[in-house]
């Protein structure tokens, strides 16, 4: 006879029961920053000195020490949590990075300089408490029984909770109430900064049409052709390789005046109100296409194409769906679902301040090159500034994108009141309105939400918490997957 008990208390010898947090917090340290550096590597002023004809700053190289503190007299030295706690203080790091400066491609300066500080979640890679035995914690004040996976904000522990919302960059199929098409198809596309929802639905005159940003309800196939699959062969043959559809058949008889890519995309740039010449309308509208439709297949025109097998791919579905061959998608389903934890909560907020630190950089040159003077770099960049949006939001609360709520104060009442705090989970549904199915438990919550610790009133359902033994997986890199894809005898279709 198995003894269970003996293997959950094994479990949790071996393993915290926060470590999904923690691995969350450390991959975002290790990867995530360097993500957030590359994608804002290069800037360049619009003002720069008369006799400069190019001018470039270029950030590279982050790293995070562990938490340390400046006194008053400029002093540094390590700060454990319990003297953050005592003295009402942050328990931060400071974030270092390499910027130069390039004159007409040749380096002007080079130099590492403070960006800000990041608040340091216990118990982390990055934290004095990593790997210390029970007898070292006591002799540092700490508590050896507490899991960590919170931070310490002037003085207060704080836990970032998870936010459950719906798979980004995954096509699926939904009935409409309200609107002119009874399916639609939904897809959220992410990438870095960029999250944005594309809707592909068939209105009464048959015709398929996709909407994103502000190009409203064109015609699918005349996306696709923009795309560079101008083939009506083609076009039907990467929808459906063994079968024709009637319904596709309608919708490239009504494109068919359109023969090539150009004409393509100027019929879109018509449609989306770009009103300048031809050949400015085109070129700002092959811009759109490339970061806006469908950002996370990539940014650059050589990804049109991948963009176009996906349309056929999505467009297939949906009227698979609408012939009733296929089920619709269950958005209540935990496959269809991805939890936000520390780590991809806190790249969601220093990816927003970065911008904020960039633009208060190019601010701060250009005024100075306007008074006739040339700067150093290392004078125009404000630490401050990043240091106090961070610590602002992770003691308010109040997260990018509009969200409140994410950062709060953990709960002490007891041991079990602070486990379950740390494993807190919320929806960003409202809780005033009824949303009656995705309050429900569902099966697929069988072994990763707790089905009993939910609150009573509006937010039942809304709220819930992961089970004890339950572990999130971290993102897997799309190179490790296609290499394991190919090695099982996978083609890619480019």
């Amino acid at each position: 006879m198995v003894n269970y008990e003996m293997l959950i208390r094994k479990y949790f010898d071996e393993q915290s029961f926060n470590k999904s947090d923690i691995e969350s917090f450390n991959s975002f340290i290790d990867q995530e920053l360097p993500k957030i550096i590359a994608e804002n590597s290069d800037i360049e002023p619009t003002i720069i000195p008369p006799n400069v004809e190019e001018f470039k700053i270029k950030f590279d190289k982050i790293r995070v020490t562990k938490p340390e503190l400046t006194e008053a007299d400029g002093s540094r030295r390590k700060i454990y949590p319990i003297e953050a706690r005592l003295r009402k203080i942050t328990y931060s790091a400071p974030i270092y990075i390499t910027v130069s400066a390039f004159i007409n491609g040749a380096q002007r300066e080079s130099f590492e300089t403070q960006i800000g500080n990041l608040p340091i979640m216990l118990k982390s890679k990055q934290c004095h408490l990593h790997k210390l035995t029970k007898e070292e914690l006591v002799q540092q004040g700490e508590d050896p029984e507490d899991p960590g996976g919170y931070f310490i904000i002037n003085g207060t522990e704080k836990v970032l909770v998870k936010v459950e919302d719906l798979a980004p960059n995954k096509f699926i199929t939904d009935v409409d109430v309200t609107g002119p098409s009874k399916y639609v198809g939904k897809i959220f596309s992410e990438y870095g900064s960029y999250k944005i929802p594309h809707s592909l639905e068939r209105l009464r005159d048959g015709i398929f049409y996709i909407t994103f940003t502000r190009v409203k309800r064109i015609p699918v196939i005349v996306a696709i052709k923009a795309l560079g699959l101008t083939k009506d062969e083609d076009i039907m043959r990467f929808i459906s390789a063994d079968r024709d559809f009637d319904e596709i058949v309608v919708n490239l008889l009504e494109a068919a005046e359109i023969k090539n890519e150009e004409d393509a995309i100027d019929y879109i740039a018509k449609r989306a109100g770009i009103t300048q010449s031809k050949e400015v309308r085109v070129e700002r509208m092959k811009e759109i296409l490339d970061k806006y439709l469908l950002p996370h297949l990539g940014t650059s025109p050589k990804d049109r194409i991948v963009k176009a097998y996906n349309l056929c791919k999505c467009l297939k579905k949906l009227i698979m769906t609408i012939k009733g061959e296929i089920e619709l998608d269950d958005k209540d389903n935990y496959s269809n679902k991805r939890l936000k934890l520390s780590g991809d909560l806190l790249a969601d907020l220093i990816r927003v301040n970065m911008k904020v630190l960039i633009g208060d950089l190019l601010y701060n040159f250009q005024r100075i090159v306007k008074r006739g003077k040339f700067p150093t770099i290392k004078v125009i960049i404000r630490e401050k500034l990043l240091t106090s949006r961070i610590y602002s939001s992770m003691a308010t609360g109040s997260w990018s994108g509009g969200r409140k709520g994410i950062s709060q104060r953990i709960q002490r009442l007891n041991y079990l009141e602070t486990m379950s705090h740390l494993q807190r989970v919320v929806s960003p549904l409202s809780a005033t309105q009824e949303n009656f199915e995705a309050r429900e438990l569902h099966c697929t919550h069988l072994g990763r939400l707790c089905p009993i610790e939910t609150p009573e009133g509006t937010n039942i359902g809304l709220k819930k918490n992961l089970a004890l033994l339950a572990t999130v997986s971290q993102d897997t890199s799309e190179e490790d997957l296609i290499k394991t894809l190919r090695a099982y005898g996978l083609k890619p279709v480019r």
